[in-house]
């Protein structure tokens, strides 16, 4: 890639464009023409284009001369006079397959293939859809107009209200100022189901007729009152006449956050209200609340560069929570952030080499490579955690309202947010926050007793090879005991003498209260055992927090998982699923110590059991009707590590839900059907069985049965069918791309499957870049085997394939990481194994 030295907006700022496109599905192209108004303060200028054929380049009515750049993603075009200009670009172009630009997404009803069309265009493919400045600073109105070959019955939406069509096209109402990259339509057989906030704005969401109308309920439900909590919590009203949801059938992301058309994969929008899980609802309303949150922050406000992504995702990623939190508190949704952002984001952000939250980027391909969701969304999420308990919800409030207000249809930086909050609460938010967000990594904080006294010390913690270069936080310590300072912005503080300390406070020692800072704490023995000796009065965050440190220190060789392991059997009674999440993260990484079929594996089988009899026994296999949300949150964990240890019970009940459910699998209770049919395969399995489940994957449009039939069907252990499932991965009639990462996944963690999917993703990379390169999703193919691999042969082999690839643009950050990831864990392996084996084998015995 040719290196872009400047943003092409400082030569060319457009302020309103008319976009017509005409659009033939039948043939897979469409053509259009881009009219440009703006100010050209040079007479060369540059705008983006990326696969289009630029037929012809007008200014103010004259031809000019232009030359198209493909390296650049460019056309360059010559002026004859600098000021106000009206650039006409006529161009035409293919539809693509890669969930990228313009692009259709194919689904099924009644065995009719069918297809809608779509569009995704973060961060860098709005130039795919219609030659324009592709930049988040350069904003514009846009005037959309768009025909298709359509037929009756069809529908098309945009960001805007349609205000009429003319001799088949469809003219949208000319959009606020925005950045292109949020401009987004949608056209085909759609149903719809609509309602009204109570500010007046007109809430929609929309699928295929796939789907049952009441798929759609839910979601409809979540947006209108996540709308709602917004405007009374930012204090700034919904700027748009609409909201829409669109559920595409082929979507790469999660979910995009189109200025009044979000779209979304089916699995994150629609939910059977018959039979969904606990789980799958707060995910899905987690996602809305997170495109919503956008809407404002993001949107109404874009950050100023790429660099500055964080600002748009960190935030959404916090206010997914606040919105949840606020309107279904009986959900406590604040737990899942505890089970799923938090520990990705410690875990990630250990590796030397990490990207920091704010990061220099230029290259369109490095752009894409920046969405680790990991740093940007989980570890910014819980900076601005951070930042929102140290400012309180007043000020976090009042310095929201300010900054919209400020910076509304323009750009910001992450400087602007801190001034804003800073402003509010008179706390110098910026100087706290820039260390976290300006350098990777976080601390362990060391507390010990040393003559007495009790004393803390920062350093940076690493998981694997590293260097130190004597890094610093500002730590808000958040300690239950008043002695303590608030910030900890020295390398070392002496909080006093330990015995009076201890004596006047009645409880253990404790950091991070609530675990919404971010670093670990290595606690001295004497302190460790105080809190041990306690564990039982803790409550649930603090119980997760110590497995959670434990964990990450014995990776990081600062413990050793066999101290742990004797520890674990006190956790497993609990009640709260957020300390069962914590137990059994720790649990499931002691496989890594075992060699499949040894006397070492039966051994773990046993200590799982031991961890896992007595809560199955407690919760059974089926949910019960009135039981807590805790409880419904458990039964997976248990259920897993129950069928893990083969225990007796678990296996027969799962068959026999099974048997008695054979003719209706679709209506097993979606809170265990997964553990149902994985169990059937893995233990009752036939190729009859496996064809039938794979028949049933392609012609449903439930996107949870789908998830678990993907995870029972990838854990079957006969060779044959491993191989048929491989021969599967290139058959987007049967795996769609977006789809494929989980199989690959599923059949790589399977020790049966795991040289066949291994093979698989070497002779056929090529082909995987093709379909899904030049996506964000693309590189977490390598973080997917970096999570499996564990000895010393996959490292080499790892290191042989990926190694020459490392100067690929938008894969060299991750392909460094993943071999001191996979490095650090051989060699993990390998020092302790006989010491954790040798635990395990004490506790059962």
């Amino acid at each position: 890639m040719a290196e872009q030295l400047t943003h092409f907006y400082n030569k060319f700022q457009p302020s309103h464009y008319n976009i017509y496109l005409d659009i033939n599905r039948a043939n897979k192209q469409f053509s259009g023409t881009s009219t440009i108004t703006g100010d050209a303060k040079t007479q060369s200028i540059s705008i983006h284009q990326k696969f289009l054929n630029i037929d012809s380049v007008t200014a103010d009515g004259a031809d000019v001369s232009f030359t198209k750049d493909d390296d650049n993603e460019a056309i360059n075009i010559d002026l004859p006079k600098t000021g106000e200009v009206t650039l006409a670009v006529k161009f035409n172009a293919k539809l693509t397959d890669t969930m990228m630009g313009i692009y259709p997404s194919y689904y099924e009803v009644d065995g009719v293939k069918k297809q809608i069309i779509g569009t995704q265009f973060e961060t860098t493919a709005a130039r795919q859809a219609f030659p324009c400045v592709d930049e988040p600073e350069a904003k514009a109105t846009f005037d959309l107009a768009i025909k298709f070959d359509e037929h009756a019955g069809e529908t098309i939406i945009s960001n805007m209200p349609e205000t009429r069509t003319e001799n088949g096209v469809h003219y949208f109402d000319t959009t606020m100022r925005m950045s292109t990259y949020l401009i987004a339509f949608g056209f085909g057989e759609l149903q719809s189901k609509e309602t009204t906030t109570k500010s007046g704005v007109k809430v929609g969401v929309f699928a295929t007729k796939a789907h049952k109308a009441d798929e759609l309920d839910f979601a409809l439900d979540i947006a209108k009152r996540s709308i709602e909590f917004y405007e009374d919590f930012y204090q700034t009203p919904y700027p748009l006449p609409h909201s829409w949801q669109l559920a595409l059938p082929d979507f790469s992301a999660g979910a995009m956050e189109n200025w009044g058309l979000v779209t979304y994969r089916e699995a994150y929008l629609l939910l059977d209200p018959k039979n969904t899980s606990f789980e799958m609802k707060q995910l899905v309303a987690t996602v809305i609340a997170h495109e919503l949150a956008h809407q404002w922050f993001g949107d109404l406000v874009t950050m100023k560069w790429w660099d500055d992504l964080w600002l748009n995702e960190s935030f959404a990623n916090m206010m997914e929570y606040v919105a949840i939190d606020a309107i279904e508190p009986d959900w406590h949704i604040w737990e899942v952030f505890q089970t799923s952002d938090v520990p990705a984001a410690l875990q990630r952000d250990a590796t030397d080499g990490v990207q920091s939250v704010h990061v220099q980027v230029e290259d369109p391909a490095e752009i894409d490579s920046i969405f680790d969701s990991a740093i940007v969304y989980a570890k910014g999420a819980r900076m601005l955690v951070m930042a929102r308990a140290l400012v309180g919800d007043k000020a976090l409030r009042e310095g929201l309202k300010n900054y919209f207000a400020a910076h509304k249809f323009h750009n910001a930086t992450g400087a602007d947010l801190w001034a804003a909050l800073g402003d509010a609460s008179g706390i110098n938010v910026g100087a706290i926050m820039n260390s976290w967000l300006e350098q990777p990594g976080y601390p362990v904080v060391t507390a010990k007793v040393e003559d007495g006294k009790l004393t803390l010390s920062q350093q940076q913690f690493f998981i694997g090879e590293s260097k130190d270069v004597d890094r610093k936080w500002q730590i808000p310590l958040n300690s239950n005991y008043d002695a303590v300072p608030e910030i900890m912005a020295d390398q070392t503080v002496t909080v006093g003498d330990y015995k009076e300390l201890r004596q006047a406070n009645g409880k253990p020692f404790f950091l991070n209260v609530g675990n919404n800072s971010h670093f670990i704490i290595q606690y001295d023995e004497t302190l460790m055992k105080d809190i041990l000796d306690n564990v039982d009065d803790l409550d649930a965050i603090s119980q997760l927090q110590v497995l959670q440190d434990l964990r990450l220190l014995a990776d990081g060789r600062k413990n050793s998982y066999a101290n742990i392991v004797p520890l674990l059997p006190r956790f497993a009674d609990s009640h709260s699923n957020i300390v069962n999440a914590a137990l059994y993260r720790v649990a499931n990484n002691l496989k890594k110590f075992v060699t499949p079929k040894s006397a070492e594996e039966k051994e773990l089988k046993q200590f799982f059991d031991k961890l896992s009899s007595a809560q199955l026994d407690r919760l059974g296999f089926v949910p019960k009707d009135g039981e807590s949300n805790d409880d419904q949150l458990t039964r997976p964990y248990v259920l897993g590590a129950s069928l893990y240890a083969e225990n007796a019970d678990a296996i027969a009940s799962a068959h026999s839900l099974f048997k008695g459910n054979e003719d209706n699998l679709a209506g097993l209770s979606a809170d265990v059907r997964a553990f149902v049919l994985f169990n059937e395969v893995k233990n009752f399995g036939s190729e009859k069985l496996f064809d039938q489940l794979l028949a049933v994957y392609r012609q449903t449009s439930d996107a949870s049965y789908k998830q678990d039939i993907c995870a029972a069907l990838t854990r079957t252990t006969d060779p044959k069918l491993i191989a048929k499932l491989v021969s599967k991965f290139e058959d987007a009639e049967t795996i769609k791309p977006q789809d494929l990462r989980a199989w690959f996944r599923g059949v790589l963690a399977n020790t049966e499957g795991e040289q066949a999917a291994w093979d698989w993703i070497r002779n056929n990379w090529q082909w995987l870049e093709e379909t899904v390169g030049g996506d964000m999703e693309f590189a977490t193919y390598i973080t997917v085997i970096s999570s499996v691999f564990h000895t010393s042969q996959r490292l080499a082999e790892f290191k042989e394939f990926f190694v020459p690839k490392i100067p690929t643009p938008g894969l060299t950050r991750e392909i460094k990481m993943d071999v001191s990831v996979i490095d650090s864990r051989v060699q993990l392996v390998e020092a302790e194994k006989a010491d954790v084996n040798a635990a395990v084998s004490h506790v059962v015995k």
